[in-house]
């Protein structure tokens, strides 16, 4: 084979190869990315918080004992409904009507012996007074002994006198604790409300609850008139929360309505709960909610979940919020600047920094990554502050393809699935 041969072989070959390579690129180019595309429009937007909590009374008084003893008479029964100063129950009070009529006996007792030292005291002074008057008239007759002991005699009568009193003071005490503690064996409504928790029977015991008083809690009485629920926002959420916000509250046992709500109370101290991990805990902040026109059947303890609007938006620029991602290592622009220690003024900064944006679908079907600063947050959409004008239409999904895009990447609208048919036959077909 003669060397010009050889060299039309190569070129033929080389030709071939190159032909191949650029269909293959193009074939490569053609296959472009199933997304979802979305245009950027205005919409109302309202940002929110969600916590749970428990339906209660914003007052309510838990009745226990300050005496033990046995319930003999239970007036009332949980769910009915008390007026102030109503009798709710009665402690066996003979125990103490036994110790009040020994205290009365005891005073009764005292005040005799006063009267008797008040007595001997004015017999001492009138015996005093007479031998002064004998020893002034005739000295030979009553000597100074005689009046030094009749002295020492009224003094110690005062004494005893003053000694009477005191014991009459603490017997009217003893009196006056004994009614007080006789008093106590009938208790009576504080305020006006509904029995909404009554633990005792009648013919059970009472604890005294002045170091338990959740054991000696007897029955709690609510005012259902006002009733709050109190909910856990984590910490990053609760700096949104103000004095105010209107909430949307919906109550498991009334699953088909909502109710409105307003916040009255934010806690300042956190309420520390543990975590999935030991180590950690999830600082939450308790965060109260009026509830308004509640339904008439709501009792304490309902669950409740509450939607708190902290902002909103009326016709903004939104983008949905799975559309904004972060493109990394995004090169500075020559006007950005930063401080640099040492330096008075700022100074270029040079290197990379992570930018949040969105990918916009140009007309040959080509994405661009273009930054764009967002502001609140609704339920699926962002606020757009800047970096878009209204008109672009950019990949609104999904999440994986998203990551995957660069700019230049060849998209394409996802195709959505068809309904399955129904092959479901009828009886008798």
């Amino acid at each position: 084979m003669s060397k010009n041969v050889k060299l039309g072989i190569f070129a033929v070959v080389v030709v071939g190869a190159g032909v191949v390579g650029v269909l293959a690129a193009k074939k490569n180019s053609n296959k472009a990315t199933e997304v979802r595309m979305e245009t950027v429009e205005k919409r109302d937007l309202v940002a929110s918080v969600t916590a749970s909590g428990q339906v209660r009374a914003q007052t309510k008084v838990d009745v226990a004992a300050d005496i033990t003893g046995r319930i003999t008479r239970l007036a009332v029964k949980e769910g009915d409904n008390v007026t102030k100063g109503q009798l709710l129950l009665q402690i066996d009070p003979q125990e103490f009507e036994a110790a009040l009529q020994r205290s009365e006996a005891q005073l009764a007792n005292t005040k005799a012996s006063a009267a008797q030292s008040a007595a001997n005291l004015q017999q001492a002074e009138n015996s005093f007074r007479r031998s002064q008057d004998i020893r002034k008239s005739n000295p030979n007759l009553v000597s100074g002994e005689q009046l030094e002991q009749l002295q020492t005699a009224v003094d110690v009568n005062k004494a005893l006198v003053d000694a009477s009193r005191h014991n009459v003071e603490q017997a009217e005490a003893g009196v006056k604790d004994a009614r007080v503690r006789l008093a106590k064996t009938t208790l009576y409504a504080e305020m006006a409300g509904r029995i909404t928790r009554l633990v005792v029977e009648q013919g059970e015991t009472a604890i005294q609850g002045t170091m338990n008083r959740d054991a000696a809690t007897l029955l709690t009485i609510s005012d259902m008139s006002t009733l709050e629920t109190k909910v856990k926002v984590d910490e990053t959420d609760v700096s949104r929360i103000k004095i105010g916000d209107s909430t949307v509250v919906q109550l498991d046992a009334f699953p088909d309505t909502t109710f409105n709500g307003r916040v009255v109370k934010i806690s300042n101290s956190s309420v520390r709960g543990a975590s999935a991990s030991t180590s950690d805990q999830a600082i939450d902040y308790e965060v109260t909610i009026r509830l308004i026109n509640p339904p008439k059947d709501t009792k304490p303890d309902f669950s409740a979940t509450a939607k708190i609007i902290t902002d909103s938006r009326t016709s903004v620029l939104s983008i949905p919020i799975i559309a904004l991602t972060v493109r990394e290592n995004e090169e500075l622009k020559n006007g950005d600047t930063a401080t640099v220690p040492g330096k008075a003024a700022p100074q270029k900064q040079v290197g990379r920094k992570d930018v949040e944006g969105v990918f916009v679908v140009g007309a040959d079907n080509k994405v661009t990554f273009k930054p764009v600063k967002v502001g609140i947050a609704g339920e699926k959409y962002f606020e757009v502050l800047s970096g878009l004008t209204g008109t672009e239409k950019i990949v609104g999904g999904t999440y994986q393809a998203i990551r995957e895009l660069k700019d230049g990447t060849m998209v394409r609208e996802a195709v959505a699935p068809k309904p399955a048919a129904n092959t479901t036959k009828k009886a008798g077909s």
